[in-house]
Order: structure tokens, then C-alpha cells, then sequence
């Protein structure tokens, strides 16, 4: 099978699975996929793979309600078998200042530019998972990227997306996260998986730029030695906190 064929067989499965108004949604994604400047949301009606009129771009948000769970079972598929696989999460701000009428909208960290200023901001957060393909660039595959509603915390809204993703994957995954996460226990608790197929164990470490959480499926215990509770070794390669 060509790379082409790849593409085209991808793009037909995450076709199927957008659910409602599929059609103007798809032809939406690849508008904005395509189109390098965005000065407003109704100027990718303009867009020569947007097929339709302008009313329709916001007729396919309003009607559409893709299954985050099946996409992100999709992108899952799409990562190759590989001893290592990297992840990382993050949990970002989108700045809401002004809308007030705006549903959940609550205070959220965002540093500033300048010093002395509190480093919040009003708006909305939104947690995302990504897969890392690569030690060098900056390229990563969104595994799930979800808002964080005001009834939870950004700890708990990447301990239940984390688990929805090992439940994806097998071999060893390693988890990177910043120091937001640095809550070890209440993190490791929420994670913790009991199957038959899959379990997850948290890793300390003394990095204060980064929190290490491995992941073990279907993983050959004679291919996985914990030596310490911050190093790790696979098959003669050996994972620090730093």
C-alpha cells in the first residue's frame, strides 16, 4: 500500500466518524488545515476546499458531534509498533477576557510578559495528550485534546485522558508533563489501570522541569528492570530524571 493510499484510507475513516453534518464539518477541517492566515472564523468559507456557502460553516459546528473517543481510537492506530512510545500533556489557556456570558468560564494560569503580574488569566483550559515521534522537531500527532469543565482540575481531567489512551497503545509509554503535574500520589492514584492486558505505575523523579509516569502493556518483564525510582532500564537503554 502507497503512502497515498494511507492518506486516503485515514481521511475516509476520520470521515465516518464525525457523525452528524460530516460533510461541511470535513471540508471545514481541511479549510483550516490548508489556509495559513485566519483574520476570522467566516473567511474559511473562502477557502477553495470549503465546497460550500458561508452560512454552512456554522451550521456544521452546530450540528456536529464527533465521537472524541472513536478519533482518538483512529489516531492510536496510526502510531507504529515501537519499544518506546513518548507522550506528553499539557494543559493550556485560552483567554476569554471579554465574554462574559461565555459558559464555565474561569480563572486560569497563563504566564505574563511582565514581571510583577499575576500569572492568570480568564478564559478557558483545555488539556491535550500528543504523541512524540520524534527526539529531534517539533512535529506531535493530538492523541485527545478535551476542556477542562469547572466540576474538575487539569490533574484530573490528564489522569482520565492518559487512561483512555493506554488503553490504546501496548508496549512502554512514557509520559512527560511539566510541573503542574508534580503532585505524584493523587496523580498515580487516578491513573492506576487493572486488567488483564494493561496496568500503569507511576515513576517519581527530582526533576522540577518535568514529571516521568511510565505505563506497562503487554510489556516482557525480562525487557522491563526498575532499577531505582527514577531510572529505568529497556533493554540496555536507561531513562534518567534530569
Amino acid at each position: 500500500m502507497t503512502s497515498l493510499d494511507k492518506l486516503k484510507n485515514f481521511r475516509q475513516s476520520i470521515y465516518y466518524r464525525l457523525g452528524n453534518a460530516k460533510d461541511a464539518l470535513f471540508d471545514l477541517m481541511d479549510a483550516v488545515l490548508t489556509t495559513r492566515s485566519i483574520s476570522s472564523f467566516v473567511e474559511l468559507s473562502l477557502s477553495p476546499l470549503f465546497r460550500r456557502k458561508w452560512p454552512s460553516i456554522y451550521k456544521a459546528l452546530q450540528d456536529a458531534d464527533p465521537s472524541r473517543q472513536l478519533l482518538m481510537e483512529a489516531y492510536a492506530k496510526e502510531i507504529p509498533p515501537s519499544e518506546l512510545i513518548v507522550l506528553a500533556g499539557d494543559h493550556t489557556a485560552w483567554p476569554r477576557i471579554y465574554a462574559k456570558t461565555l459558559r464555565e468560564r474561569t480563572y486560569e494560569h497563563q504566564p505574563q510578559p511582565l514581571s510583577g503580574v499575576k500569572p492568570i488569566t480568564l478564559g478557558q483550559g483545555y488539556s491535550s495528550i500528543a504523541w512524540i515521534p520524534e527526539a529531534q522537531g517539533s512535529w506531535a500527532l493530538p492523541l485527545v485534546h478535551e476542556r477542562i469543565t469547572s466540576f474538575e482540575t487539569p490533574l484530573e481531567k490528564a489522569a482520565t485522558q492518559l487512561r483512555q489512551v493506554c488503553l490504546q497503545l501496548t508496549g512502554l509509554i512514557l509520559f512527560l508533563a511539566d510541573s503542574e503535574y508534580g503532585c505524584a500520589p493523587p496523580f498515580s492514584n487516578r491513573v492506576q489501570i487493572y486488567s488483564v492486558t494493561n496496568s500503569c505505575d507511576y515513576v517519581p523523579t527530582e526533576s522540577s522541569i518535568r514529571n516521568l509516569l511510565h505505563i506497562r502493556a503487554k510489556v516482557d518483564p525480562e525487557n522491563m528492570v526498575l532499577n531505582s525510582p527514577s531510572k529505568l532500564q529497556i533493554r540496555g537503554m536507561n531513562l534518567k530524571s534530569s
